[in-house]
This record gives C-alpha cells, structure tokens and sequence, in this order.
C-alpha cells in the first residue's frame, strides 16, 4: 500500500505510548527483516487492517532548500491482538516510473525527534537515502498508539528536470501467522507531496 494512501482515522486513540523503550526480551529475538512478508506467503490472500494510521503537517508541496517540514505520525493498534516484535521506520522516498528518473531520498533529509534526549537523530541508510530504524514500543497493545514527529527537507541540488512523485512516512512493522506461517505485516501513516525550486 502506497505512504499516499493513509487510512481515515476511526479508532480512538489510547495514551501516548514511549518512544523509546527497553530491548525485546529474549522470545522476540527473530528480527522482523529475516522474516517473509504475509502479501509473500499469502499469494495476496493476506489481508491486514491492524492498523489506523495518521499523520499531520505533511504540505502538498515543499520548496527545495534548508527549511525543515516537521510533522507527526500516529499508528494506532486498531486490532483486537497484541501486536509482536513490532518495529518503527521512518523513510522520504519517491516513486521512479520511468527510465532516466530517479529517486530524490539521496537528496533528503529525514529526522526524528528523541524526547528522552531532547533533540533531533538523522536517519540514513548505508546507501544514502533518507531513511532508518525509529526507536519504539516492541509491542503494541490493542487501541494502544505510536506517535512520532518527523521533519524533512529537500536539497537544493535535487536536479528538477523530471516531476517527483514523493512521499514521507512512518511504518510499523510486526510479526503475524498466515496458516500457521509466521509473516511480518505493516501498516504506514504518511503523505505525498511535490518538491519545487
């Protein structure tokens, strides 16, 4: 499912969980990356509505340059199962369509706000892109939420001669059975927006 396609939010919200919080006990140990997606296992049977993403602040366009565009993202567990070994990420991304066209992550900035040090963690791949691991709850109780708040910016250096389909995000990632096959699902809160000089 696509970050620009963010679900309405409809389930109440429960308290604001901690953003950073003690390591998964020793039964969680299998990171959610070593494990198949449920859409992969499932042949597109899998259907997952766990999660009711929210995000506020993301603009419809954003000028290319050093101003930061913060915002916040709010998953919230609106299933009936406490959600394991669940993960955050964060990531600004755009879609490539055509040949010649190119993602604009390298050219992004992404941060997240760390409220137990008061100050904002750059996130960053090994290859560059504006993107990474989002310290959070390792599990997620029923109508229990997530919030985040991230910012963002595009550089000045982006080559704007192709249009950019972009996005930011948060995902949330945890580990599901699909006929007795342990899977991981997700759900995202998230925008689209267009970079311009």
């Amino acid at each position: 499912m696509k970050l620009r396609r963010v679900l309405s939010a409809t389930a109440a919200t429960a308290a604001l969980l901690p953003v950073a919080v003690a390591a998964a006990p020793a039964s969680q140990a299998a990171p959610a990356a070593d494990i198949p997606s449920c859409s992969d296992v499932s042949n597109g049977q899998y259907h997952d509505n766990t999660f009711v993403g929210r995000s506020f602040g993301i603009p419809k366009s954003i000028t290319l340059g050093t101003h930061w565009t913060t915002y916040t993202a709010t998953l919230t567990n609106a299933s009936a199962k406490e959600l394991k070994s669940f993960e955050l990420s964060a990531r600004v991304n755009s879609y490539v369509y055509n040949e010649g066209e190119r993602d604009l992550s390298p050219y992004s900035d992404l941060q997240y706000w760390d409220p137990s040090q008061r100050a904002w963690k750059t996130l960053r791949d090994a290859d560059g892109n504006a993107r990474g691991t989002v310290p959070g709850p390792k599990t997620l109780k029923p109508r229990e939420s997530v919030h985040v708040q991230l910012r963002f910016r595009v550089n000045k250096d982006l080559p704007l001669d192709h249009p950019y389909d972009a996005f930011t995000g948060l995902t949330g990632t945890f580990v599901d059975h699909f006929h007795g096959t342990e899977c991981t699902a997700h759900g995202e809160a998230g925008g689209g927006f267009y970079p311009k000089g």
